[in-house]
């Protein structure tokens, strides 16, 4: 996990540094006293996962930086660390997560991690599967194979589990995303999880190979090549 703290004074830093090792001894921050280096960095890979962004800088305004940010690291949650509640109405502006009054302490680290997490888990797809009389709600991205299996409709999960869902496969392929291509009749997978595409299969990471339709062999291809490089020019961006 990357964090990063701007702010120009030195002990400032470093007792923002001491918070953060009162939730997380392991756990470092990346440290700038002015907004160019900040951005500068924001652009390399990975992106950081929170930055903590004093707002009162002497040569720079600190909204004007978040915002810059938010530019160029969109996958970045920001949170503002200041001396007043001045500026917390524009916090709201570039979507921040949190809004910290100086001085820091471990309770403020540890809210801004829990929102954080909350946030992660709000953004992730998920789908609700009928599984016999009950209901199962997963994430997407836990989802690596969807087969269809006479009147049921088998879902296998990254962990290893199978649901054997009442519900058509029509319905389940509905509540898919991009991620997901059908690559034969009765069968879906997740692009996340496939290992290696051939003309004649699909090999997924854990093994299982799977038959792909002859007569769209290249348009499959086509897709799973598309999705490939839009996922190899993300990191590039960052």
């Amino acid at each position: 996990m990357r964090i990063a703290v701007l702010d120009d004074d030195l002990r400032e830093r470093e007792q923002f540094e001491e918070a953060l090792h009162g939730w997380d001894p392991t756990r470092s921050a990346e440290g700038f006293e002015n907004g160019s280096a900040l951005l500068d960095a924001a652009r390399s890979s990975p992106p950081f996962d929170i930055a903590f962004l004093d707002i009162y800088l002497p040569r720079e305004d600190g909204m004007n930086i978040a915002k810059s940010l938010r530019e160029a690291s969109p996958e970045t949650e920001i949170v503002f660390v200041t001396t007043s509640t001045e500026h917390a109405v524009d916090a709201f502006s570039v979507r921040a997560l949190h809004y910290i009054v100086k001085p820091v302490t471990t309770e403020d680290i540890v809210e801004c991690f829990h929102r954080l997490a909350k946030r992660r888990r709000d953004r992730r797809g998920r789908v609700t599967l009928a599984v016999g009389s009950e209901r199962y709600t997963v994430f997407l991205d836990q989802i690596c194979l969807i087969e269809s299996d006479n009147h049921t409709v088998n879902v296998s999960l990254a962990d290893g589990r199978s649901l054997k869902v009442r519900m058509s496969f029509k319905e389940v392929e509905a509540k898919l995303n991009e991620n997901f291509l059908r690559i034969n009749r009765g069968i879906v997978v997740n692009m996340d999880y496939i290992a290696q595409m051939r003309a004649d299969a699909c090999i997924l990471q854990n093994g299982v190979q799977l038959p792909i339709a002859i007569r769209r062999s290249t348009a499959i291809r086509a897709a799973y090549d598309d999705y490939v490089f839009d996922r190899l020019s993300e990191r590039k961006e960052f």
